[in-house]
């Protein structure tokens, strides 16, 4: 093929320059962690955020910021980020233009919390991508001779009082240039055209998806999604349509109900008349089992492409089971507030998944983390932090290996030293950059996909719904959840031992309203995967015989727990207990409709 050697020549030479980036960063990570304060700190001198801790940006040392600048949460900075949100244009937090907001999975108030974005920030999300295929090829030569599958949708936007643009951090890379207009690379090279990851409409992307990376099955070479949830719910997507979509590889046709005509049109251009293969997916799709489905619709697959740390990691089983064992990788470790790092070992173990913070994306410290031992994954916050010795976060370079850490982001687009919530863990060095197990999120009890329900949440949201009761007489003794992703979607499972004292029984309808009430009190996040991504199934409330939690409590203290501290947990992961509890039910119900949702926060009008 013409220009084909030049094009491999050129390939190479960004890969080994990707390669010998990483060499220089990690290598050079205390200067440039150095160097990258000094350019936020210089740049900004001016912004009134800086100025009110009485910072001079341009002459700021890195230890005046550590000594005048206060360790803050969402909260702190929510003030100052809802007079940009409600059109304030000045310089508060940032000497460049805040260009949009990216709506983080966590929440503040139980809406998205806003996270402010410059231009230039693409670029940086830009260079962490153009660094995962060169690294991927160390260890899975030839990745350059096929095609990845991968499942990537854009969610809804809306826009702030203001007029800033609000959305999640992949749809904005979605529909920047940087996605759209890339130049042809062999290494990023999908089976779905943009304009099917582009398409609003969740069934008609999934569909269209579907239908060119089975059209194109012998030319995959690695597939994945975002999240192993998302991953696995194409997988039921297709168990779903798989004759559909055999019906138009057979005829080189779309179905009907895909209707965008920029979806259809690009489709089309890649869809051929093929009796042989709508044949062979048929014949797989029928057999007895799935097992395996992937490597057996997509022989020439090499591995999967997902996060499965955190709570993703409860779907490793039942990706195992499609995948047939091929190896789940985890390339990269991003948020809403900024991306943080790669994995160099993406062969490793899910169990065993480092990352490796980049340090040019922003400036990183870490606040030792004092995680207690319970029966759920829960975290102790630290104590005040006005306390001098807590101001003395640890630098990037001076973690220690094995310990534990709250991370800490001082960023270009305008946090200072910003609580993140990840829990994470040393587990080893490259060079002199850490590299760290993702060990949780602080304080979360209950995820399913992309959404995160504390404690604290669920408690009000189970009081809210339990309030349904009185008038029966009846009032709840105890409670525990659990996240079941045993079906897909998964949906949450909350577990009720209740005691009456009326006479009047209660009908189902009111346990069903329940369920609806807990599901209205919960966040935005939950109820959009509820209502808008069909991500998250109807809530279940699960009534446990009498004694059920007695019970509970003498499984945990034959398992050491002590009498005198024990208190039932509010979430459970145990398999043991959970089976304890299942045992003990004696009537289910589930949440009868949808709960209220609309994009944006309740107080903006969307985009029109």
């Amino acid at each position: 093929m013409p220009g084909e050697a030049p094009m491999k020549n050129l390939v190479c030479e960004r890969s080994r320059k990707a390669l010998q980036f990483i060499e220089d960063v990690t290598r050079n990570a205390d200067e440039v962690q150095r160097k990258v304060l000094a350019e936020i700190l210089s740049r900004n001198a001016n912004v009134e955020y800086l100025q009110r801790y009485g910072l001079n940006g341009n002459k700021a040392e890195r230890e005046t910021f550590k000594k005048v600048m206060p360790v803050v949460s969402y909260e702190d900075l929510k003030p100052d980020i809802d007079r940009i949100a409600n059109g304030d244009t000045s310089q508060i937090i940032c000497s460049q233009p805040i260009s949009e907001f990216l709506t983080s999975s966590g929440t503040s108030a139980g809406e998205r919390k806003l996270m402010p974005t410059i231009e230039e920030e693409l670029g940086r999300r830009s260079l962490l991508y153009s660094l995962l295929m060169p690294v991927m090829n160390q260890f899975v030569p030839g990745l350059d001779r096929g095609k990845g599958m991968y499942f990537l949708f854009i969610k809804s936007e809306a826009k702030t009082p203001g007029g800033l643009l609000a959305r999640p951090v992949l749809t904005s890379y979605y529909k920047s240039s940087y996605f759209r207009d890339r130049p042809y690379d062999p290494y990023t090279n999908y089976t779905s055209p943009n304009e099917t990851i582009l398409c609003q409409d969740s069934y008609q992307s999934m569909y269209s998806q579907l239908l060119c990376g089975l059209y194109q099955n012998y030319d995959v070479l690695r597939v994945g999604a975002v999240f192993a949830s998302g991953f696995i719910r194409a997988i039921k997507f297709l168990e779903k349509h798989w004759i559909l979509l055999c019906n138009d590889i057979r005829n080189g046709t779309i179905d009907p109900k895909i209707s965008d005509p920029s979806v259809r049109e690009a489709v089309l251009k890649i869809l051929k008349p093929s009796q042989k293969l709508a044949d062979f997916i048929e014949a797989e799709c029928t057999r007895e089992s799935w097992k395996g489905i992937i490597t057996r619709l997509w022989p020439n697959t090499k591995y999967i492409d997902v996060i499965v740390t955190g709570t993703m990691s409860q779907y490793i089983p039942t990706l195992d089971y499609y995948c047939d064992g091929l190896p789940l990788v985890c390339t990269m470790y991003a948020s809403s507030e900024c991306y943080f790092g790669l994995n160099l070992n993406p062969l490793s173990k899910p169990s065993e998944v480092s990352y490796t913070l980049i340090p040019t994306m922003a400036y990183f410290e870490f606040l030792p983390a004092n995680r207690k031992n319970g029966l759920i994954n829960s975290i102790t916050a630290p104590t005040s932090l006005d306390q001098k010795k807590d101001q003395e976060l640890v630098d990037l370079v001076d973690v220690k290996l094995g310990e534990e850490y709250e991370l800490v982001v001082t960023t270009y687009a305008g946090l200072y030293r910003y609580r993140v919530g990840d829990i994470l863990r040393v587990a080893g060095f490259k060079n002199k950059a850490p590299q760290f197990n993702f060990v949780c999120r602080k304080n979360v009890v209950l995820s399913i996909d992309s959404d995160k329900t504390d404690e604290v949440e669920l408690q009000n949201a189970v009081q809210n719904a339990a309030n349904h009761l009185l008038p029966f007489g009846a009032s709840l003794t105890e409670y525990t959840s659990y996240a079941d992703t045993s079906k897909i979607p998964g949906q949450y499972v909350v577990f009720w031992e209740i005691c009456l004292s009326g006479t009047t029984p209660i009908p189902p309808s009111v346990f069903e309203d329940c369920c609806l009430a807990i599901e209205e009190s919960l966040n935005s996040v939950y109820r959009q995967g509820r209502v808008s991504d069909k991500s998250i199934g109807p809530l279940e409330i699960r009534i446990t015989e009498k004694g059920t939690f007695d019970k509970l409590m003498d499984f945990a203290l034959s398992q050491g727990a002590s009498i005198n501290q024990y208190k039932a947990p509010r979430c459970v992961k145990y398999a043991p207990i959970i089976e304890l509890l299942n045992s003990r039910v004696v009537s289910s119900y589930i949440s009868p409709k949808c709960p209220k949702w609309a994009p944006g926060h309740k107080q903006w009008c969307t985009p029109n």
